[in-house]
């Protein structure tokens, strides 16, 4: 399988002025082809194909004064620019028809200069290398210095060159990593119930408290957004502050992907399969939960847990949405009916005593497991239902909570 490897990257002042030219030459074919395109589609000529395009705005466009420093980057830098164009057109195309599933995708916008992220891409083609003394060698633009965290376990496909919102530069390597990465195979299996006073309540009794990264840090971002909002537009000043409310957020975001990667680590690594419910995160940010939804993290969490799975040699599935894993007791099956937020324990008619997460995610890991042993497409789930509208509530104890983890070790 293909995986990611980031690490950050060190440019000298005449390499950051080699990187902003080849973003920039990146961002005006990519805006060009877009520009193309849409001229095209106005007028009613036919679809620009990728090799027309590709002709027009980079190898005519160097003759021309106005494009003639394209040149001056890598070559390869402009193709994959506008490669990243045709994948999106693609998948807009299959999103209108209905072959691409999941939430609509709009179709491509212009690039703006004054993003906060930008990137560019070298593939094999591009030869770049990394050399025997650590540092990457990039055409047209230098050798950079790396930190590297971490030996890369093959030869990379290709790596890009990101400069986010913070001014800082890192490189992303794309690997295809072996097949022999198996862990040792364990007898447990393990269900998981995700919520926000704990992040996840495993079906054995864990309970890991949410860490509410961005709660902790709340003070801090309101100050510096205060001071932002009073710096004149277009200052020195304000660009200053733009980059410390941006290095304050990305410090949030890091810190929160560190503990999730370490959480999901440990989980992979003690479970020979694990079974998580598929949550609908876009719609409960559009409640007044949105602000705890998006700080817990959930949808990155799952994707970690998928292909760290997937790479180890692990089972992973995700159990339906609207399966009423709150309301079953998971002893004798019964669905007692739905309850608010506030019961955090029941007791089913059968003399179980439950408390509500375990139970939910003993309940995930028993569908889990009824999905797997299932092969005939028989129905071993109960029948959908609806969520009362009283379950989306929040409650002032909600937000006490302990940056700890019971019952497991995550380092």
């Amino acid at each position: 399988m293909q995986l990611r490897y980031n690490f950050r990257v060190y440019p000298e002042p005449g390499q950051r002025d080699a990187l902003a030219r080849a973003f920039g030459c990146a961002r005006v074919v990519f805006n060009d082809g877009l520009r193309a395109r849409r001229t095209a589609h106005e007028n009613g000529e036919p679809y620009l194909s990728d090799g027309e395009l590709s002709k027009q705005v980079i190898t005519v466009a160097k003759t021309t004064p106005e494009r003639a420093w394209l040149g001056e980057v890598s070559a390869v830098v402009l193709q994959q620019a506008l490669a990243d164009l045709n994948i999106a057109y693609r998948n807009f195309f299959a999103s209108v028809t209905g072959r691409r599933k999941g939430r609509k995708v709009a179709r491509p916008r212009f690039r703006s200069r004054k993003d906060n992220r930008q990137a560019v891409r070298f593939t094999r083609n591009a030869r770049f290398a990394v050399l025997g003394n650590g540092r990457l060698r990039l055409p047209k633009i230098g050798d950079l210095a790396v930190r590297w965290s971490r030996d890369l376990p093959a030869e990379p496909s290709s790596v890009t060159i990101v400069k986010d919102a913070t001014g800082r530069y890192f490189a992303s390597f794309v690997v295809t990593t072996r097949q022999d990465e198996a862990l040792p195979a364990v007898e447990s299996e393990v269900g998981i119930d995700l919520g926000l006073t704990h992040f996840a309540v495993l079906s054995d009794g864990t309970k890991v408290a949410a860490p509410r990264f961005l709660r902790q840090a709340a003070r801090r971002l309101a100050r510096l957004q205060k001071s932002l909002s009073r710096k004149v537009k277009g200052s020195n000043n304000r660009r200053k502050a733009v980059i410390k409310v941006a290095r304050a957020h990305a410090r949030v975001a890091d810190t929160r992907r560190d503990w999730q990667h370490k959480l999901s680590t440990a989980i992979i690594r003690d479970n020979q399969a694990v079974y998580v419910e598929d949550l609908c995160v876009a719609g409960l940010c559009r409640t007044r939960l949105a602000k705890s939804v998006h700080d817990a993290g959930w949808a990155s969490f799952s994707g970690m847990l998928e292909y760290k799975a997937a790479r180890y040699g692990r089972g992973f599935a995700r159990i339906d949405r609207w399966l009423p894993t709150s309301q079953t007791c998971s002893e004798c099956g019964r669905i007692d009916g739905p309850k608010p937020l506030s019961v955090r324990s029941w007791t089913c008619p059968c003399g179980s005593v439950h408390d509500r997460d375990i139970n939910a995610a003993r309940n995930v890991l028993a569908a889990g497991q009824a999905d797997n042993s299932n092969d005939r497409g028989a129905q071993v789930r109960p029948a959908s239902v609806l969520a009362p509208r009283r379950e989306a509530v929040t409650h002032s104890d909600a937000a006490r909570s302990t940056r700890s983890v019971e019952r497991v070790s995550v380092s």
